[in-house]
């Protein structure tokens, strides 16, 4: 199972949102079932942060959520928050390893695909076709395309790179832009990207 929780504080509460994430990511990663945590914060606005969860399977998902660790983060997260937290469940569409670790410097790139439902299929088709050619490209480390549980035309792609220089190459790779020429008249939303970096 793989969450997404987006998370945007007031901007007055940056620092305590930082502190309150960073030992939420380090309780979780001692829970049973726990395969990966990341806190990433998102660039130019820093007051917006996004939780990355993998867990072996719904079970281990289903008591963290019911968990202290969780509710406890919900609550105090609600005290400062500047909008609703929106945390999304998926499955893995197109995934590489869950074993990954980025260095200094990587940057993390977050996006929202949504198309309309009666071309569910052809956008599955054409976000696993992107993500088996991305994660070959020069500067990826990681690149996983996951489908929502409870809207399946509603998609999350994770991409890890090296440096800004290689996300900058992959935007122009001809993979990505057939993928971008497939979307179009498929797509129910706007293309919605967003860059961060990950928290020590």
């Amino acid at each position: 199972m793989y969450a997404v929780t987006y998370v945007e504080v007031m901007p007055t509460a940056t620092a305590e949102a930082l502190a309150l994430l960073t030992r939420y990511r380090e309780a979780i990663r001692r829970e049973d079932g726990n395969r990966r945590a990341e806190v990433i914060q998102r660039i130019g606005q820093p007051q917006q942060f996004a939780i990355l969860e993998v867990w072996g399977d719904l079970t281990a998902y289903t008591a963290h959520g019911h968990g202290t660790n969780s509710t406890s983060m919900r609550e105090k997260v609600a005290a400062i928050r500047n909008a609703p937290t929106d945390e999304r469940v998926h499955t893995g569409l197109s995934v590489g390893p869950v074993e990954s670790k980025p260095g200094a410097g990587a940057v993390y790139v977050v996006t929202h695909v949504d198309v309309i439902p009666p071309r569910k299929d052809d956008g599955v088709a054409a976000l696993q076709q992107l993500g088996d050619a991305s994660r070959l490209e020069r500067g990826n480390l990681r690149f996983e395309v996951v489908q929502q549980s409870n809207r399946p035309n509603h998609f999350t792609v994770v991409e890890v790179w090296n440096n800004a220089r290689a996300l900058e190459e992959h935007s122009m790779a001809a993979s990505t832009r057939q993928f971008r020429d497939a979307l179009a008249p498929i797509t129910g939303a706007l293309y919605d990207e967003r860059m961060y970096t990950a928290v020590d």
